[in-house]
Parts: C-alpha cells; structure tokens; sequence
C-alpha cells in the first residue's frame, strides 16, 4: 500500500491541479465575447472550408466539453456550449478538433499511430490489471506460471501506457495548429488570442496527468511483480 500511495499520490494531486485548472480557465474565457461575434461551429466551418474540407460534418453531441474528431466517421462533434456561443474559449477549443482533422487529411503520423493502437490500449487497460493480480495469486500455486501470467498483464497495460505517450504529441501538435489557424484568420486578435492559448494550455494539462498516472501505475506493477524477486 505504502508503495502504491508513493508512486501513485503525486500523479493523482497533479491530475486534480490539471482538471481545476482547465475547468476554471474555460470558465473564465467561455464569458469573454469574441469581437468578431463567431461562435466555435462558425469558426470551425470557416477554417474547414479554407483548407479545402468543407465536406466533414459539424455535429451537435450532448456535454460539457465532449468536443472530440471522429477519424472513422470523419465527423467534427462540438458541445452545445462550444458550437453556439461566440466566445474566446468556444473558437480555441472548436479549432483545437479541427487541427485534428487536418491531421487526418495530412495523415500526421502519430495520428495514425495512436488510432492503430485503440484497440490494443482498450484491452490492456481493462485486462492488464487483471492478470497482474491474478497472476501474483497464481504464484503461491506456480511460480513460473503465475509470473508469466503478471508478466502478461503487465505487457498489456504498457500498450495503455503508450496510448498515452503517443497522445501527448498529438494533442499539442493540433492545439499548436488551432493557434496558427487563429493567427492565420484573424478569428481572434490580441488579448482574445491570448485567451484562447491558455484555454488550450490548460486543456494539455490533462493529457500531460493522464500520462503520469499510467506511467505511475505501470512502473508499480512492474515493482510488485519485480521488486522481491530473488534470482
């Protein structure tokens, strides 16, 4: 247990700090106007239409910031509250979906990297765990067994892990392109630019914790399948 809270607490505290602050910034930028009176839906169907992809749909999907690009469906889904509101935060965030799409059209590596492992990141967080424990179980029967199985689970969770690596590139790459799109039209100016970027910074923040939390939790199976080990 001492182990798992020393490994563990300090992701975590970071992950709160991380969620605090994007929710507070959008809170704060979701209220501030844009001057041109654009809402997120407008921005994104003007740059979209710009960069020759007026052909992917805007859809409406319910929540409060559940804004995501589908690469499958290549559909772009905004919250209600990012497609309709004219504000700072709803043209960062709409533009952030859209750099997503436009690595699609690209074919950005890392991109095409991370939708190739979905499926393997889905199984090793939901089984990886298991077979860990299982496996220590299964030691006090078999050891070598019982170990392979650990082992197992184990090589399972870092495909989580590395979802969560290969993340981070690909989201910095598309807020890095929703802050050049923004410069590029004009969408925002000055201090609503500048509002915009925090937005976007705060949201990394998430990405950044998530992957720290994965990182913490792989490194304490490897300790509790590892750490007494006596060749």
């Amino acid at each position: 247990m001492l182990l798992y809270l020393i490994l563990m607490v300090p992701a975590l505290i970071f992950m709160i700090y991380a969620q605090i602050k994007v929710k507070s910034t959008y809170a704060k930028y979701s209220k501030v106007y844009n001057q041109r009176g654009v809402t997120g839906a407008q921005a994104a169907m003007q740059v979209l239409r710009a960069n020759g992809m007026a052909d992917i749909p805007i859809e409406t999907v319910k929540g409060k910031l559940t804004d995501h690009y589908d690469p499958s469906k290549r559909v772009l889904r905004l919250s209600p509250e990012v497609a309709g509101t004219p504000s700072v935060a709803a043209v960062g965030i709409a533009l952030h979906e859209v750099g997503h799409a436009m690595q699609h059209k690209t074919k950005y590596a890392m991109m095409g990297l991370r939708s190739a492992l979905v499926p393997a990141a889905n199984i090793g967080s939901t089984l990886g765990w298991i077979l860990v424990f299982g496996g220590l179980l299964l030691m006090g029967l078999s050891q070598v067994f019982g170990e392979m199985v650990a082992i197992a689970g184990i090589l399972l969770f870092t495909a989580a892990v590395l979802f969560t690596l290969i993340t981070l590139p690909v989201e910095f790459n598309a807020s890095n392109r929703a802050r050049q799109m923004i410069k590029e039209t004009g969408l925002l100016v000055g201090q609503e630019y500048e509002g915009a970027s925090a937005v976007l910074s705060a949201a990394a923040l998430t990405y950044v914790a998530a992957m720290l939390q994965a990182v913490a939790q792989l490194l304490y199976f490897i300790l509790l399948v590892f750490g007494g080990r006596r060749d």
